[in-house]
């Protein structure tokens, strides 16, 4: 696994686009970039730090005025200390990333993670709706959690669990945490690793941190999608919106 950061990893193969619109909402922070006169979005989940709230140093410094800031430079601020930035930033390289619909599929988290731990012991990084129905559909299944629900693990048996799993998920919310780069080399040789998540990178650059399943969403009604999350939309919402649901695997793994 060759030791890239994030960015250095992706912006080689960014598209070159003009920044159009940066929202931060709630639950969602969106980037509208028009790339080849095509308008595109790129989703990320907001993050934030509530310690800048009453500062004089505030976590988005030039907030108000981002729609002036080139679209590459929004994408670099993945390496940004400012969590909030680095959610701007993840969405920045989200619309930025090539369109490659050939390689994409149909097919939810929940569908691909059901299909390879069948019989298996899986490990989740990240509490999502499904679990419940996901518990029925494999063998064993760990949830590990930082802020855990019921029956959840906590974030910190990760070095102990991930390594026993025949199939590891990891959420892409650890690509705005950084915690990624840890939890990546803890899967076992053989395990099949999945990022998923609507924040996930669509990006086959990706497999070469061992990640063989890729997860994610595009958001193909722009409009309507903005308005949800500059209101508050959680993602359920967003999706019947206009964001389509698709995964993109390694050459070799099993197709569904």
């Amino acid at each position: 696994m060759q030791q890239y950061t994030l960015f250095d990893l992706l912006q080689p193969t960014l598209e070159k686009g003009e920044t159009k619109a940066v929202y931060v909402g709630m639950y969602w922070t969106a980037v509208v970039v028009e790339v080849g006169g095509e308008l595109r979005c790129g989703l990320a989940a907001t993050i934030g730090d509530e310690s800048h709230h009453f500062t004089n140093e505030p976590a988005i410094p030039k907030a108000g005025y981002l729609a002036a800031i080139p679209a590459e430079e929004l994408a670099s601020w993945v390496n940004s200390p400012s969590l909030s930035q680095v959610s701007i930033g993840m969405a920045a390289i989200n619309a930025l990333l090539p369109r490659e619909p050939q390689p994409w599929q149909d097919i939810n988290a929940e569908e691909v993670i059901a299909h390879h731990g069948k019989d298996k012991k899986v490990a989740l990084v990240g509490h999502f709706p499904f679990v419940p129905r996901l518990k029925k559909q494999v063998g064993q299944l760990w949830v590990l959690e930082q802020n855990p629900f019921p029956g959840d693990l906590p974030a910190n048996a990760a070095d102990e669990i991930i390594p026993q799993a025949d199939v590891v998920a990891i959420t892409s919310m650890t690509l705005l945490n950084h915690t990624f780069e840890h939890l990546i080399t803890l899967p076992k040789k053989e395990a099949l690793v999945l990022l998923l998540g609507p924040t996930t990178p669509l990006s086959r650059r990706l497999f070469e941190f061992g990640v063989k399943i890729l997860s994610g969403s595009l958001v193909e009604q722009v409009d309507r999608v903005v308005q949800g999350v500059i209101q508050g939309a959680n993602f359920h919402q967003l999706h019947q919106m206009g964001v389509r649901l698709v995964s993109i695997q390694s050459t070799g793994e099993t197709q569904k």
